[in-house]
């Protein structure tokens, strides 16, 4: 009897010690799938929510042409923005629309040709720097719903000219936060007020 008690008593700790063990490479393993889950979910957020490369680095160049555009409008560089507005047509040829997002796609499909009709218009108004400025009026609103959906690589400023179009207003973006109003240049440089930072 005391040899079938002392067999059981080894059969039970086999058993036991095998059942931890298993216990043990289970929960190993759940930690490690769990973890790769974890892992593959936040790596899926960060595409879906991100920008594919190529298309940061065209909207970054968008970004640049735009602020040279910006920048001779306020130095009343006809001339210079026209150029800027060239740049802004090529830049924005660059985007690559099969690796856009759904949400992004929506949006590029909203504003891009928008903000190539007007970018252009730019360009092809060499001399006329009051039909220039009324094109960036609505570009500038494109361009900022851009960076509002594809971010902008660095911090701009929006803001916003109370005087212009009649008194309806209209934004622009910047590189700095020192108002230097594109809308009338020298005439009324500093017309203008900060409302937004953006990333």
């Amino acid at each position: 009897m005391r040899q079938y008690a002392v067999v059981f008593a080894m059969m039970v700790a086999s058993l036991y010690g095998a059942t931890e063990a298993s216990l043990a490479q289970h929960q190993d393993h759940k930690a490690k799938s769990t973890s790769q889950d974890s892992s593959s979910i936040q790596q899926n957020r960060k595409e879906s929510a991100g920008v594919n490369a190529k298309n940061a680095a065209a909207v970054k160049q968008i970004i640049a042409s735009y602020l040279k555009l910006k920048n001779a409008l306020v130095s009343d560089k006809s001339n210079d923005a026209a150029k800027a507005g060239k740049e802004i047509v090529e830049a924005l040829g660059t985007l690559d629309k099969s690796l856009l997002t759904t949400e992004q796609a929506k949006l590029y499909e909203d504003v891009g040709e928008d903000a190539r009709e007007h970018a252009e218009h730019i360009g092809e108004n060499a001399k006329n720097i009051g039909h220039q400025r009324e094109h960036f009026a609505v570009l500038s609103q494109d361009v900022y719903d851009l960076v509002k959906t594809f971010g902008a690589g660095q911090l701009l400023y929006k803001n916003f000219c109370p005087m212009y179009n009649d008194k309806k207003g209209a934004i622009w973006l910047s590189e700095t936060k020192t108002i230097k109003n594109p809308y009338y240049g020298k005439k009324m440089l500093t017309c203008g007020e900060f409302q937004e930072e953006l990333k």
